[in-house]
């Protein structure tokens, strides 16, 4: 289910309008807004996600103009981020903070995994 609400907002992010992220999108600032608004209670601090709470939305983030359009209009439990809550600016920040997260070591590098 949260794989498919994913692909949906990726797919209405060619209606949506154009939001790019900015040259000055910021990962230090975008850390502090994502652990000042509480995204990491759901998501993760490293945006890893769990079953139990949040989808992953760290180290490989949707387009930026899907993550914009769901962060406003999002399904499921999470709370919509309208403008009055969160500027475009602060959201470009958080997706350059997701974006700048490594990406996990592949299991099979996992000495405990591969014995």
């Amino acid at each position: 289910m949260l794989v498919a609400c994913a692909t949906a907002s990726a797919q209405d992010a060619k209606s949506a309008p154009k939001v790019t992220t900015s040259r000055t999108s910021d990962a230090t600032i975008g850390k502090r807004i994502y652990s000042t608004h509480g995204c990491y209670a759901c998501h993760g601090g490293e945006g890893q996600g769990s079953v139990l709470s949040g989808p992953r939305i760290g180290q490989d983030p949707m387009p930026f103009a899907a993550f914009v359009q769901y962060l406003r209009q999002p399904s499921g439990q999470m709370p919509p981020y309208t403008i009055k809550v969160m500027s475009d600016s602060d959201l470009a920040n958080i997706y350059a903070f997701l974006k700048s997260l490594p990406k996990p070591v592949p299991p099979e590098q996992i000495r405990l995994l591969s014995q």
